[in-house]
């Protein structure tokens, strides 16, 4: 078990506490599972909880996405199940040793954990008879994986708030200074902020309020100011040309100017392309 309280290590603590609960609400003689580790390469699954396993042997066994069938639980995000393990070509064979020679499985499934978007563990259950697992424990299994999602959700701290991009900051930051220039009783202060103002590329805070332009606005004038014409734009965007024209007319209205290369100029000089 990840001896610590990080989400992997929470992830980790709750699947090894309800594996026994796993195991009476399927009536699976074994179940066994882990959490899923970020790696380079991809998200590694370590099998750390067992019960009713015959040995040791899975015990701290990794898998990677795709090898296996918790591989292929962890690489497609969805449950996964084999009839025969020893024979089926729906998976890879990396871990037969363990599976099939020294703990006799058959029929076995595996069901992804989603954590935060990811998969974050993986449980297993398996069968030592003939017969197949059928649907309805299927189904059971993924049940009690959704109930494990939720409980892990509830346990872990909530995400960190996305940072913004340096141009959203950027934009923040000349807004401010704009606002300071505008508010500063001191006129000496107010051109000397108006000057850096305009050196960072900001707005002058005399000139007005500055135009905004819809997102389809400013697409058609960035496609106009690399030398499309309205055809070519409509093209690229799968608009019709009349619905082209009909949002340069509103970008020209929008920066005051009569025709699209000034449309450009204009938009390119307040900094919106």
């Amino acid at each position: 078990m990840v001896d610590d309280d990080s989400p992997v290590g929470i992830v980790d603590r709750v699947v090894g506490q309800r594996l026994r609960q796993l195991q009476r609400t399927t009536g699976l003689p074994v179940v066994f599972g882990g959490a899923t580790t970020p790696r380079r390469d991809g998200p590694r699954l370590r099998i750390a909880h067992l019960r009713g396993t015959l040995g040791d042997s899975l015990r701290d066994l990794e898998v990677g996405r795709g090898r296996g069938l918790g591989g292929s639980a962890l690489l497609t995000a969805a449950a996964c199940r084999v009839d025969d393990y020893a024979s089926t070509r729906a998976i890879t064979h990396d871990f037969d040793r363990h599976v099939v020679h020294e703990e006799r499985m058959t029929s076995v499934v595996a069901v992804p954990v989603t954590v935060g978007g990811v998969v974050g563990a993986v449980l297993y259950g398996a069968v030592r008879a003939p017969h197949r697992i059928g649907d309805a424990v299927v189904d059971r299994v993924a049940a009690f994986g959704a109930a494990l999602e939720r409980e892990i959700a509830a346990l872990l701290p909530p995400p960190a708030p996305p940072r913004p991009s340096p141009a959203a900051r950027t934009r923040t930051a000349l807004a401010d200074l704009a606002d300071l220039a505008r508010t500063t009783p001191d006129p000496a202060l107010r051109r000397r902020l108006a000057r850096i103002l305009a050196d960072l590329g900001g707005q002058d805070p005399t000139e007005g309020p500055r135009p905004e332009l819809a997102p389809r606005e400013l697409e058609v004038l960035g496609l106009v100011a690399l030398g499309r014409t309205n055809a070519e734009a409509a093209d690229a965007l799968g608009l019709s040309q009349e619905t082209v024209k009909a949002y340069l007319r509103s970008a020209m209205r929008r920066l005051d100017v009569r025709n699209r290369t000034a449309a450009v100029h204009a938009a390119r000089g307040l900094g919106l392309l």
